[in-house]
């Protein structure tokens, strides 16, 4: 049997294969409402054969959305929709995931395709952005207001009552966003948190956020759910977070029932230097797993069913999350699976169209 699709056990949830499609920002929103975008976009995975769906980083809280435009599940209201979601994925024999995001001082943006600019406070759409720090991720804009100590309980009890509607709606899993610059790991590098409190500083200070969010959400998940956590395992910039940290990080997560830890990169700061090319972040998800011995999941230019699953035959990794290739091809899974020489359960309205 090709790796690849060979089931995966975490807790009492079991994947039918390796195959994660990776949150991906839709930014097409009312009031955090999802819609008839979110299902099909959603939807056509699942019936394209990968194992694990996760939705867009979902925000916590209005003013913890990247856009105004941004998924939530900041109110009740929320929910109903995204049930409607979950419902249609485990249809497909798959699993449905949520990506729980505050953006932080990365909030109030236009679309990327409207130029991606930040929406200042007075702006139409635009709200107040907060931080770890008064430091913009852009010179020359409004400085966010640094989180005191309500603000920080606010944040905390916010990823609380969302994993609360989160299991109402039917998830499986939930994944905690910690990378690509938004708020969790603007606390956890020190390019962006210049605190000098028990929230700044030394590396344990840093991570303390991150992991009172954890046990926030560990009070109301159940146990035998998977939980997972996104990192941007480098900040790409001299005296950013790094490898390093992120496997410390994992150690000590790892004792809180941390199941797997999502290694991306980058997102912190305009200055970053990345060489972007093929698989150019597998070291960071095979350096968290030897060294912190936890589950790890491999992102970043993966295209190709060969790479997949050279990374688990390597045992670099124990997921492989793609965003851009479903993008291209929501049915990658089942075009894996003639590639890799394994037979699959295609859907029986597809049988017709299978590959020969």
């Amino acid at each position: 049997m090709a790796k690849l699709f060979e089931p995966l056990k975490i807790k009492s949830i079991t994947l039918k294969n390796r195959l994660v499609v990776s949150p991906m920002c839709q930014y097409s929103s009312e009031d955090g409402f999802s819609d008839d975008w979110h299902l099909v976009n959603l939807g056509s995975r699942a019936v394209g054969g990968a194992g694990l769906i996760f939705t867009e980083a979902a925000a916590v809280s209005p003013e913890g959305r990247i856009t105004p435009w941004d998924l939530g599940i900041w109110k009740d209201e929320h929910i109903a929709g995204l049930k409607r979601i979950t419902t249609f994925i485990e249809k497909q024999d798959a699993i449905a995931g949520i990506q729980l995001a505050h953006a932080g001082r990365k909030a109030s943006h236009t679309q990327p395709w409207n130029g991606g600019k930040l929406i200042e406070p007075n702006e139409e759409h635009g709200w107040e952005r907060v931080a770890p720090s008064e430091l913009s991720y852009k010179n020359g804009t409004t400085l966010p207001l640094a989180l005191n100590k309500k603000g920080l309980e606010k944040v905390i009890d916010d990823f609380r009552t969302a994993t609360q509607r989160a299991l109402i709606a039917g998830f499986k899993v939930i994944e905690i966003h910690a990378a690509h610059g938004y708020l969790l790991h603007q606390f956890l590098s020190p390019l962006a948190n210049q605190r000098n409190d028990e929230y700044g500083g030394s590396f344990e200070n840093r991570i303390r956020l991150t992991l009172e969010v954890t046990e926030a959400i560990k009070e109301v998940w159940p146990k035998d759910y998977p939980l997972f956590v996104r990192i941007s395992a480098s900040d790409w910039a001299d005296g950013g977070w790094n490898l390093e940290d992120s496997v410390e990080l994992a150690k000590v997560l790892k004792t809180m029932d941390v199941d797997l830890f999502d290694c991306s990169s980058g997102g912190l700061v305009e200055y970053q230097q990345i060489e972007v090319k093929p698989l150019y972040q597998l070291h960071f998800a095979e350096g968290v797993k030897a060294k912190a011995e936890i589950m790890s999941g491999a992102v970043g230019l993966i295209t190709t069913s060969a790479e997949a699953e050279s990374i688990l035959e390597n045992n670099q990794a124990d997921l492989i999350f793609m965003a851009r290739e479903f993008l291209r091809d929501p049915y990658f899974s089942l075009r894996a699976a003639h590639e890799l020489k394994h037979e699959v359960k295609w859907p029986l309205q597809y049988e017709r169209g299978k590959f020969r």
